[in-house]
């Protein structure tokens, strides 16, 4: 049953890595048994550098996700991301056979298939191939074709592509770590499944996950996937220029940052000093909040263009009435929200990944940081389009019809030889032989 069924999300980041236990109760929510978190020292903007240090990282979440939960981890399910990842928009199609006949789950299924097979630029490969609309004898904009009729099934797809070796990569660390990958998933579709609601993904909403190395972006509008990027910036490089303009240790920078950085320096106090431990034999150094401020807010003022200008490049930027929902480790910072509603003129919220969660979970897990494995963990429950759901009732539907009327005429078939038989007997019975 769904709410026996254990999934297991690993999020391999630049800063950490997450491993999240978690399962379905009786009223669908999602029950944390676990989990484990290890800094993360062999990742470089999302993409595995040091494979060896990776594996000792995956090694040490899992196994406090293990000590927690009791369970023997063996099978997860993994995020990709990196500035490698690449979406395009591709056009797809295939003529059916019996056109008297009504388009089938399995037409559907073969049309997305064939796009499985189109040409990608050499050492990258095909991670996701996600329908946007159909056409049906060109008649257009058919979000579900299933029980039309036609003879020619079309539809455009929005096919998202990752190096070869940056793939490799995942699948060799978790093997090494004793693992088997079930998924590869996109982070930022991951994060949307734990963050965005039903509702928004209609209306149309802009899902922004900034990460320790890079800012993750998704697109949906009329509940459809419509647009990824990934931009190869995260809070890292926030820590990199402060370490940079105070000349401090980076952990010192990564302290300044989450406890006294803001991303408006209007909002600051000019008269706010931080005093800072200095290096052996040397005085304490004196940081001013509002030059922290200045630092934060210009590298982030040029992150949020960039996702506006990724955002206008879509064609979907009036589209969002849903605005923008951040999330991830870095959406954390003190007044980014409204930074982000000054420069991209979109409503802004802050996305956490508790409206699926029950009301026992872990508090640690209510956090932004964790949409993304959280997200990978509702994965084994959740389709990435909602239309995959009615697709899979109906095959089981139309398999469970198959069976019956298989269990039919085998009744009717096992009768009939019943019958003959017994027809048989009488006849030979009734039989007297000549000679006598």
């Amino acid at each position: 049953m769904e709410n026996e069924k254990i999934i297991v999300g690993l999020d391999v980041g630049t800063t950490k890595v997450l491993a999240v236990v978690g399962k379905k109760d009786t009223q669908g929510n999602l029950v944390i048994l676990g989990m484990g978190k290890a800094v993360s020292e062999g990742v470089v903007r999302g993409v595995i550098t040091n494979l060896d240090k990776t594996v000792i990282a995956i090694k040490e979440a899992m196994r406090q996700a293990e000590e927690i939960s009791g369970i023997d981890i063996r099978v997860v399910n993994v995020g990709i991301a990196g500035r490698h990842i690449k979406s395009s928009v591709q056009h797809g199609s295939i003529t059916r056979d019996r056109t008297d006949e009504e388009i089938t789950v399995e037409d559907v299924i073969r049309l997305t298939n064939d796009m499985y097979k189109i040409l990608t630029p050499p050492g990258s490969e095909i991670i996701h191939v996600m329908p946007q609309n159909y056409m049906v004898d060109y008649e257009e904009n058919i979000k579900d074709p299933v029980g039309m009729t036609g003879v020619r099934l079309e539809a455009d797809f929005h096919v998202i592509t990752a190096q070869t070796n940056a793939i490799n990569n995942v699948h060799k660390c978790t093997q090494r770590a004793g693992l088997e990958v079930a998924e590869l998933i996109l982070e930022p579709l991951a994060s949307s499944l734990a963050t965005l609601s039903e509702e928004e993904k209609e209306a149309g909403v802009c899902l922004v996950d900034i990460g320790g190395g890079t800012v993750d972006i998704a697109i949906f509008y009329d509940s459809i996937i419509r647009h990824t990027a990934v931009i190869p910036f995260g809070g890292n490089s926030i820590t990199a220029d402060i370490k940079t303009g105070f000349q401090v240790m980076e952990y010192q920078a990564e302290l300044l940052k989450k406890q006294f950085g803001k991303a408006i320096v209007e909002e600051t106090n000019a008269e706010e000093i931080i005093s800072i431990p200095g290096l052996r034999n040397r005085p304490p150094k004196e940081v001013s909040v509002r030059n922290l401020a200045h630092i934060i807010e210009a590298r982030m003022e040029e992150i949020i263009e960039l996702i506006h200008a990724e955002i206008i490049t879509s064609g979907f930027h009036n589209k969002l009435a849903a605005g923008i929902v951040i999330t991830g480790g870095g959406s954390q910072l003190q007044s980014l929200k409204k930074l982000f509603e000054y420069i991209t003129g979109l409503d802004t919220r802050l996305g956490f990944p508790n409206d699926l969660l029950d009301k026992n979970h872990v508090e640690e897990i209510n956090n932004p940081m964790c949409a993304t494995s959280v997200g990978l963990v509702l994965a084994g429950f959740k389709d990435l389009d909602y239309r995959e759901a009615s697709y899979k009732t109906s095959k089981v539907a139309s398999k469970n019809i198959a069976k019956q009327a298989y269990k039919k005429e085998k009744q009717g078939t096992d009768l009939f030889r019943r019958i003959l038989n017994k027809t048989k007997g009488l006849l030979i019975d009734d039989y007297e032989d000549p000679s006598n």
